[in-house]
């Protein structure tokens, strides 16, 4: 790893430190303030809001992981709402969004296109947007096209291209014990185990790198609404492939990497869990392209970070979104 310069080792550490255990989260999560469905390219997404638009601060818009994924992980996030609008959404085809099921819609242009249509709707003339995993994708996407409209990024463990990912998977896999690094190895090829073998190494995987507590996240024992039809897997694997391990999709050629340095560092924070499926060291070597940014490592979370350290997670954002706040004055 290259040396890393004395601002961010500092603002690093400030992060780590900062992080204390916050009230229990709620098993609960308040209902939507505003629910819409907002017409993009190719059909209509679902939108909800928590919060007052018009409180005097930017809003924030969290962008789900997945490909496939939906708005669930992020209800902890609606703790931020008593300062600012929180926006989750579910991105076509998934959740309670519309579901042509067409995979001409299955672009990276065309979800990130999706942003600016909710804050039309919405009517925001600035919002800070937030990606975790390929939601971060589509942040990063979108800020490096430097809009006016964007008051800050936050890419939460973010695929920033397939090739660090996949880096950063094999790194992971040489960490597990023996035995079940042979048995991934066995289920990528053409004659693999049997599923339930194949399913309890990559469990072993999830459970040291991806979500870490045993615990189900309160997020998911929430009640979900009947028009949900939850993660699209069909979709996860036509962009992105069968496991973690192997992209074989449209993905698998992705590379972010030059829009880095597209990005504007003063408006921009990478988080990244202490046992990420993206590993600290490779996100501080993104962060490191992006002169003027932040990062912030979460103790004990792997890539999961809002579930596995939700408390913290929701600390850091908030103390960063205050920092940008002062900044817009």
């Amino acid at each position: 790893m290259r040396r890393i310069a004395r601002r961010m080792i500092a603002a690093l550490f400030t992060f780590i430190a900062f992080v204390t255990p916050l009230a229990a989260r709620p098993l609960v999560f308040p209902a939507p303030d505003r629910e819409l469905m907002v017409p993009v390219a190719g059909g209509r997404v679902y939108v909800r809001v928590n919060g007052d638009l018009q409180s005097g601060r930017p809003p924030v818009i969290f962008v789900h992981g997945g490909p496939g994924g939906t708005h669930r992980p992020f209800l902890d996030a609606l703790a931020l709402s008593d300062q600012r609008a929180v926006i989750l959404y579910d991105q076509l085809d998934s959740g309670r969004s519309d579901h042509p099921g067409r995979a001409t819609n299955w672009t990276v242009g065309r979800f990130v296109g999706e942003l600016e249509s909710i804050r039309a709707a919405l009517g925001i003339d600035r919002w800070y947007v937030g990606g975790a995993s390929w939601g971060g994708t589509i942040a990063l996407e979108y800020a490096a096209r430097r809009s006016a409209a964007l008051a800050g990024v936050v890419l939460a463990s973010p695929l920033i291209s397939t090739k660090s990912w996949i880096a950063d998977a094999n790194a992971l896999r040489a960490t597990l014990p023996v035995e079940t690094q042979r048995t991934i190895t066995r289920c990528e090829t053409r004659k693999p185990p049997a599923k339930v073998h194949c399913d309890a190494a990559t469990k072993i995987f999830y459970d040291a790198f991806n979500r870490r507590e045993l615990e189900i996240p309160a997020a998911f024992k929430s009640p979900r609404n009947p028009a949900d039809r939850g993660n699209n897997e069909m979709l996860y694997n036509r962009m992105w492939g069968s496991s973690e391990f192997v992209s074989t999709g449209t993905l698998k050629s992705y590379d972010g990497e030059p829009l880095l340095a597209r990005l504007d560092g003063r408006q921009t924070l990478f988080v990244v869990g202490q046992y990420d499926e993206i590993r600290p060291v490779t996100a501080i070597r993104f962060a490191q392209r992006v002169k003027g940014a932040e990062i912030a490592v979460i103790p004990g979370a792997g890539h999961a970070t809002l579930s596995d350290r939700p408390d913290e997670t929701v600390a850091v954002l908030r103390a960063w979104f205050d920092r940008q706040d002062r900044k817009l004055r």
